[in-house]
């Protein structure tokens, strides 16, 4: 325990000192009443006042003095509070086919509105990055808990070309990876002489599927996949560390048709596939027919909740229980006494 106003613990010496005063008054006052009424009065007095029920009422108002006094200081001590944390990758399919309209407006522009309100309410506890995939992944924001360059970073992205859902996952573990380690984990420079390559780090071995809590990815996609590496390699290797991945299916199954390039194309959403990547990480699959459940989709996504110690003031604690034991003192001393101390 520390305290963030030390001096006041001096107040602590004024308590034996008041407890010498009231010794000393409670001597004159048997004094006064062996002068009124002679001795058999004054030690009938004593003995009232010196058995258990007259030492209780003392003893609850030293201590309530003391736990004041201890207040005063403005305590600290480390406590473990609930907190929601964790890290939120959002991984934005931003191919061509999310310009599709059967998800009003388009599939983009409902996923960046949803993204954006779930961004929103999220606690400050929550770092979240955003990740941009669509023939190639890049992490467009880092994991951060600015939610205001989060939101702009979502604002920026806009339909490109194919669709790599590989990409988009292996991109976010890699964003993951870099948040975790921290920003000194990436050496840049080096005055190593060369030699030798160091023996090679052992593959880690797989964790349980959606265990690398409180690291999540959402990924929003058609579905619809066009590129090398397959999305289930890339699943794998997310729940080879441990890792969910919630998928949500932006667009309709019956789809529409997109102008690309003067090329009319037909896309429509592919369930199959996302829902064999939240299943192989141990997430969920989310359909969204449209932006209304969209957004619930959102609210149904949680991080995880920790117990996460952290330096907090207890100075309300103390100052309660000070005042409930002035309270209690003086209430026996009433009762049991039939005056004050």
């Amino acid at each position: 325990m520390s305290f963030i106003w030390p001096p006041a613990l001096l107040s602590l010496l004024l308590i034996p000192i008041g407890i010498l005063l009231y010794r000393l008054m409670d001597e004159q006052r048997r004094r006064r009443f062996a002068a009124r009424g002679g001795p058999g009065l004054a030690q009938g007095v004593t003995r009232h006042a010196t058995g258990l029920r007259g030492r209780i009422p003392a003893a609850l108002l030293v201590c309530g003095l003391a736990a004041m006094s201890v207040a005063l200081a403005r305590p600290q001590a480390v406590v473990s509070l609930p907190r929601q944390e964790g890290t939120v990758i959002l991984a934005f399919d931003v191919s061509a086919s999310m310009a599709a309209t059967d998800l009003a407006p388009t599939r983009m522009a409902a996923a960046k509105a949803a993204a954006k309100d779930f961004v929103s309410r999220e606690p400050t506890s929550v770092t979240i990055g955003v990740v941009a995939f669509s023939d190639s992944g890049v992490s467009v924001q880092t994991p951060t808990n600015d939610q205001a360059t989060v939101i702009a970073a979502i604002d920026r992205l806009a339909p490109q070309r194919g669709t790599s859902v590989a990409e988009g996952i292996l991109a976010s573990l890699k964003v993951i990876a870099v948040a975790e380690a921290g920003p000194y984990s990436v050496d840049y420079y080096t005055n190593r002489s060369p030699g030798p390559s160091p023996t090679p780090s052992p593959t880690p071995t797989p964790m349980p599927s959606g265990t690398h809590a409180p690291a999540v990815i959402i990924l929003l996609s058609d579905g619809e996949n066009n590129e090398n590496p397959t999305p289930t390699a890339a699943a794998q290797t997310a729940a080879n560390q441990g890792v969910r991945i919630d998928t949500v299916g932006i667009g309709s199954a019956a789809g529409t048709t997109v102008n690309l390039n003067g090329f009319q194309v037909h896309t429509q959403l592919d369930q199959a596939t996302l829902q064999q990547i939240s299943q192989t990480t141990g997430g969920t699959y989310y359909a969204a027919s449209d932006a209304q459940q969209l957004r619930s989709i959102y609210d149904s996504i949680d991080t995880q909740v920790v117990l996460q110690p952290q330096m907090t003031e207890i100075t309300s604690i103390l100052a309660g229980a000070s005042l409930l034991l002035l309270i209690a003192g003086a209430l026996t001393s009433l009762l049991w006494l039939g005056r004050p101390l």
